[in-house]
């Protein structure tokens, strides 16, 4: 009998700990009221840790993956084409630091989800001012847009290369298309995003046959990987590009977000294990990304500077696009590889509308504390998408849309520190973080890259726009009326990036446990939970509210 109650007491009713926003984790409580007696501490232990270790690991598998799919869309596709038709090998360190970084600052993401509780979007919403957090919203909306126009385009010229249809025209299905992906998902998500992912790997699969079918040089390859060069006319240009598309803002949100659809035990061990298993998950998905990316501009850069190259050939690569690169790909497939090579570049762009969909969903949950069904946020996201890619697709054709991609690939380079700045500095923060925050060494790793991406963009920003000026062909009067109006707004971008980088953070989100009750900490250390003054911390900062977030179990 004692067994039974002992149990009871384990299987109690879960119920939302708090109605009125202030707290989004869930307790265990007696449904009469009464606080309960202690059991023994082997029947409290978490159960997870009785799994083997690989069962735990697949338990927390998921949102990692969900996150990589946005590193291999057509955004990713179109810079790596162009700086390897460009440049060659030469800014496959660009990939390399960027996906390096990417890992630590999705890490940091994850791990600012487990341990506070509450993701990115919301952690902004309760530490900045009324305005400032309304411009951070503003902006992290911007970029989910500017990360939907590379997926519009993308999806464009597949159906160009598969129908024969103008890509205007493929830009306006482009709304229906993924409205019909969000309508499937009701019969079998699951089985929707594996189809997907299948379809990119065998995208990713014909460039690494290709590659070594054409064999680049291995050394070339290890000199474009380890030694920073920028070289040749756009260098800086694409360098940012392929950061920009590497390193997307919105990314932050969603995996802080994401994280929070797993159970994890609230203790010291529990939420380690939890950050080194998210850690080790982002990193295999990173990999295989970078890999992809890596054939992908060896495969570009061979073909493009081979010696036998014919002139039609040569003309696709002095102006090399998604629409024109099934090319690359003929000595593996032959024939066929402007079908297949269409039919994985829709697979890429639809499964980067997932993420794009979710996390502007988390986005507007965490700054306005807004909901929207999902085919309304999509329908909305891809309708402001399609304007600029419309236009610009009637206008220049392929080669502008092409050429919007990129411009939609450096605007998210430059919104990157709205997103980055925040994570840094709540992950570093023992207010937010408690003993989970960052070690010293990720401090200043994180820190580094982070301002060297900064530092990159202003140089670009201000040199890009002063070169304009003096080479343009406007009147003096014109440059000088431009110069009025963009300078201001170049002031303003580097002060609100100061004001994010030094403002002293003042609200805490850590819930850690009672510091005059040191058997509670030392249970919390073990791994076990014993708190009837707060049971709000015998259980983790699961979110009941993101658990129907369709992930593998």
């Amino acid at each position: 009998m004692a067994g039974i109650q002992q149990q009871q007491l384990v299987n109690d009713t879960v119920l939302p700990a708090s109605r009125n926003g202030s707290s989004n984790r869930i307790a265990a409580i007696n449904v009469e009221g009464h606080p309960q007696p202690w059991v023994d501490d082997l029947q409290l232990e978490d159960p997870d840790h009785q799994k083997p270790g690989w069962r735990k690991f697949l338990s927390y598998v998921g949102p990692g993956f969900l996150v990589s799919l946005a590193y291999l869309d057509p955004g990713n596709l179109e810079t790596d084409l162009q700086a390897g038709a460009n440049h060659r090998y030469e800014l496959l360190w660009v990939i390399l630091i960027g996906l390096i970084f990417a890992l630590i600052i999705q890490s940091l993401s994850a791990n600012l989800g487990v341990s506070t509780g509450k993701h990115l979007a919301e952690l902004c919403k309760a530490e900045y001012p009324k305005y400032v957090k309304y411009c951070l919203w503003l902006l992290a909306e911007i970029a989910v847009i500017a990360a939907d126009i590379p997926e519009v385009i993308g999806t464009a010229f597949a159906l160009n290369i598969l129908f024969h249809i103008p890509v205007w025209v493929g830009v306006l299905c482009t709304g229906c298309s993924t409205l019909l992906l969000l309508g499937l998902q009701k019969y079998g998500v699951r089985k929707l995003e594996l189809l997907i992912a299948v379809l990119v790997f065998v995208m990713a699969a014909c460039f690494f046959g290709e590659m070594s079918y054409v064999k680049p040089p291995a050394t070339d390859v290890l000199k474009g990987m380890f030694i920073p060069k920028l070289s040749g006319q756009g260098g800086t240009g694409d360098a940012i590009a392929l950061l920009g598309a590497l390193i997307m803002p919105h990314n932050l949100f969603l995996h802080s977000a994401l994280v929070l659809s797993r159970k994890i035990p609230n203790s010291v061990r529990g939420i380690n294990d939890a950050c080194r298993y998210f850690l080790i998950e982002s990193g295999f998905a990173l990999l295989v990304a970078f890999l992809i990316n890596l054939a992908v501009i060896s495969v570009s850069g061979t073909v493009c500077s081979a010696q036998n190259l014919s002139s039609e050939n040569a003309d696709r690569c002095g102006d090399l696009t998604l629409n024109s690169a099934s090319f690359l790909l003929q000595n593996v497939l032959g024939k066929s590889s402007s079908k297949i090579y269409a039919i994985a570049l829709l697979a890429s762009g639809q499964s980067s509308t997932i993420t794009g969909t979710y996390a502007g969903q988390f986005i507007m949950q965490g700054f306005l504390e807004l909901k929207m069904r999902k085919w309304i946020r999509n329908l909305l996201t891809r309708c402001i998408a399609i304007a600029p890619s419309l236009v610009v697709s009637i206008v220049g054709g392929s080669s502008g849309a092409s050429r919007l991609i990129i411009i939609a690939s450096m605007i998210l380079s430059f919104e990157l520190p709205f997103a980055l700045i925040p994570l840094l500095k709540f992950s570093s923060s023992t207010t937010k973080m408690g003993p989970h925050k960052n070690s010293i060494y990720i401090i200043v790793i994180s820190w580094i890259l982070g301002l060297g991406i900064i530092s990159i963009n202003i140089y670009y920003l201000s040199t890009g726009f002063v070169g304009w000026l003096l080479h343009n062909n406007l009147p003096k009067v014109g440059n000088v009326f431009i110069g009025i109006m963009v300078f201001p707004l170049m002031a303003i971008y580097i002060l609100s990036v100061a004001y994010l980088a030094f403002r002293k953070d003042s609200v805490e989100t850590f819930l850690g446990p009672n510091k005059n009750n040191p058997h509670q900490q030392t249970n919390m250390e073990k791994g076990l939970t014993k708190s009837t003054e707060n049971p709000e911390l015998d259980r983790v900062p699961y979110r009941e509210d993101l658990a129907d977030i369709p992930l593998p179990e």
